[in-house]
């Protein structure tokens, strides 16, 4: 006898690069586990409870891998300022930027934070997200970053998803370094990373290797803090210029690897060797309409594998929609149906360290999500459109 059985639905299962749909399937489960998942008729035990879907299509719950969903303020007056023809890099240069979300982040009590967020990860988990990632960043010191991990552990206490956290504090340099960045560069390996490994706040550590952020010797120093505190790694890379992002983030195992605008595909064939996950962010692409992409068709040369994620932020993605992020990954960066779904389930899970979920398979986590479409291609097709119907999280 099962928990729960979920009955008169589609699976599209994301096991295999072709997704494995099975039509008329059921879904079963058991401790907030997946149990048993295939077509009805085969269905090898009652359960104590039955769902029934009405035709809908079951995907694994979606995953939104790489947000900065925490923050102060915003900076539509920026978006202005771009559409006059300043660039980001220009912006961002003359204070602007990462810099003024900092001012309004730090001055921000956490209460103010937690309220700000909860809309926009209401809205995610609206389109069927049942995991997301929470990244610092707009602190750029000690107890604001810190202030903001605790705002992303208490956004998974106040809904019902689960919530993964990378401290960002090497994002930007803050005024106070202003001039001295790779000073700042040893306080976060020295300082922050400690701080935020003893408290528990953070699931992985994350930095900004590029021509306005920091060099690839010094995100060194901040990744050899992190395996210190016993952190994942992953990194923003070669968004703006190629600095060997890709490669280095290859070298230190990282989880993941994302934007990679500019990457060249000697570092993506050693992402490919290492397992690194590209994350690819259309949102930034088309927000700072970008004229270089990710080169998709070299990552599936080198058999990288690729996650989609909406990068929310106030400044370079302002996008509070993960199902947008499907079609935009399909017609701008030109990847296809399978690539851009298994890139917010299985891929995104492979980008998060999360092997528990993803795919609808026994033994996994009971996570997904309940969509009225045709065909899984709809999420990808449809635009401004949310069919999500239902989550199940944990089984519940």
């Amino acid at each position: 006898m099962f928990d729960a059985v979920w009955l008169n639905c589609h699976v599209a299962t994301m096991a295999d690069p072709a997704m494995e749909v099975i039509e008329n399937a059921a879904v079963a489960v058991n401790g907030g586990r997946i149990a048993w998942v295939g077509p009805l008729s085969q269905l090898p035990a009652a359960a104590a409870s039955e769902h029934d879907c009405e035709g809908a299509w079951l995907l694994p719950g979606l995953i939104d891998c790489h947000t900065h969903l925490v923050f102060g303020g915003d900076r539509a007056a920026e978006f202005e300022q771009r559409l006059g023809g300043a660039s980001y890099e220009e912006i961002a240069r003359a204070g602007g930027g990462i810099l003024s979300t900092v001012r309004a982040t730090r001055t921000a009590t956490e209460a103010e934070l937690l309220a700000a967020a909860l809309p926009r990860l209401d809205g995610l988990l609206a389109e069927g997200v049942t995991t997301v990632e929470i990244k610092s960043g707009y602190g750029l010191d000690a107890g604001n970053e810190l202030k903001m991990l605790r705002v992303a552990r208490a956004l998974a206490a106040q809904r019902r998803v689960a919530v993964r956290t990378s401290l960002l504090a090497a994002h930007a340099t803050p005024p106070e370094y202003a001039g001295r960045r790779a000073d700042y560069a040893r306080h976060v390996a020295e300082t922050i990373i400690p701080l935020a490994a003893a408290e528990n706040l953070a699931d992985a550590v994350d930095a900004f290797a590029d021509s306005i952020g920091f060099t690839n010797e010094e995100t060194e120093w901040v990744f050899a803090a992190a395996r210190a505190a016993g952190l994942p790694v992953k990194l923003h890379a070669d968004q703006l210029t190629d600095q060997g992002g890709a490669a280095l983030a290859a070298r230190h195992g990282a989880l993941s690897a994302d934007h990679l605008e500019r990457a060249n595909e000697d570092g993506l064939a050693a992402m490919a060797e290492a397992g690194t996950v590209a994350v690819l962010l259309p949102g930034a692409a088309f927000t700072l309409r970008e004229t270089a992409h990710p080169d998709v068709a070299a990552m599936r040369r080198q058999g990288v594998r690729m996650a989609l994620s909406t990068d929310m932020n106030p400044g370079s993605s302002p996008a509070r929609s993960l199902l947008l992020m499907l079609n935009l990954g399909c017609t701008l960066f030109r990847m296809t149906v399978p690539e851009a779904l298994l890139g917010v389930t299985r891929h995104a899970a492979m980008a998060l360290g999360l092997p528990d979920r993803g795919m609808l398979a026994p033994g996994l986590r009971a996570d997904f999500s309940l969509f009225a479409i045709n065909r899984p291609a709809d999420l990808c097709y449809w635009m401004g459109a949310n069919p999500c119907v239902g989550r199940v999280v944990a089984g519940e």
